[in-house]
């Protein structure tokens, strides 16, 4: 099944760079190369997002980090789905752990997002994960199917192919800890499982579910060749020159 789903790399660059180190990444970016059977996508902060788009390869796609649930008002600080159009990008993050985390979002708050980004069309990496402590409780699916529920919640029947779930246990995410590819496995065959019980087989067998967590160029070939692992949501390897062979995992 996993050959009819084509492999995704995400770049997620977080709060870092500046227009002299962005020209680098995206200098090795264009120079590649880059395996054409793998959607690329790279997520620079929203300040340099329309600069990015601007000089990277337009097979490459690019996307916000993060946006809110309505089209514009009194937000402060905050961007729309629709201006990430605007400036001609296509895709968001949402659900960042550090977005749970480290800013308190809600899984309703981002399931919200997820639903209002979709119906302009902004294609949506969704992101969940469990914490270490939730993991050592046994409660990792738990954790998990709660945070899909409240995606699958605002997700249409046919925008699914608009959607790639990110499976980021929050203990692995630059800690250099990975889950070991046979862990992140488990968790992307039960999330599999979970989506063909709750919304159809179908989209479970469509749907592409990448890891992220320390996902390096040491790992990513083993972590690439699981079943129900569609590719990577990279932080801080995609900022580097080895993010190239990231993309190229499969070959």
């Amino acid at each position: 099944m996993a050959s009819q789903r084509k492999f995704f790399v995400g770049g997620n660059w977080k709060m870092n760079g500046n227009k002299a180190s962005i020209d680098g990444i995206i200098q090795f970016l264009n120079a590649g190369p880059l395996d054409p059977n793998t959607e690329v996508v790279v997520s620079p902060p929203a300040i340099y997002m329309e600069y990015v788009r601007g000089k990277l390869d337009q097979k490459i796609g690019v996307a916000g980090q993060n946006c809110y649930k309505v089209e514009k008002g009194a937000f402060t600080g905050d961007i729309s789905a629709n201006m990430i159009k605007d400036i001609g990008c296509e895709w968001v993050i949402l659900g960042h752990s550090e977005r749970r985390n480290v800013f308190g979002e809600s899984d309703q708050l981002i399931g919200e997002k997820v639903k209002y980004a979709l119906s302009q069309g902004v294609k949506v990496i969704a992101c969940i994960g469990e914490k270490i402590e939730e993991r050592e409780a046994g409660k990792t699916e738990e954790v998990v199917y709660r945070q899909m529920q409240a995606i699958v919640d605002n997700v249409a029947p046919d925008q699914w192919a608009n959607v790639v779930v990110a499976y980021e246990p929050v203990w692995a995410i630059g800690t250099g800890k990975t889950a070991t590819p046979a862990q992140a496995q488990e968790v992307h065959q039960k999330l599999r499982a979970w989506v063909a019980k709750k919304v159809s087989e179908p989209v479970a067998n469509s749907l592409r579910i990448v890891y992220g967590g320390s996902v390096s160029a040491a790992n990513c070939k083993e972590l690439g060749g699981q079943t129900d692992i569609d590719g990577s949501l990279v932080g801080g390897a995609s900022l580097k020159p080895d993010f190239v062979q990231i993309v190229n995992a499969t070959q």
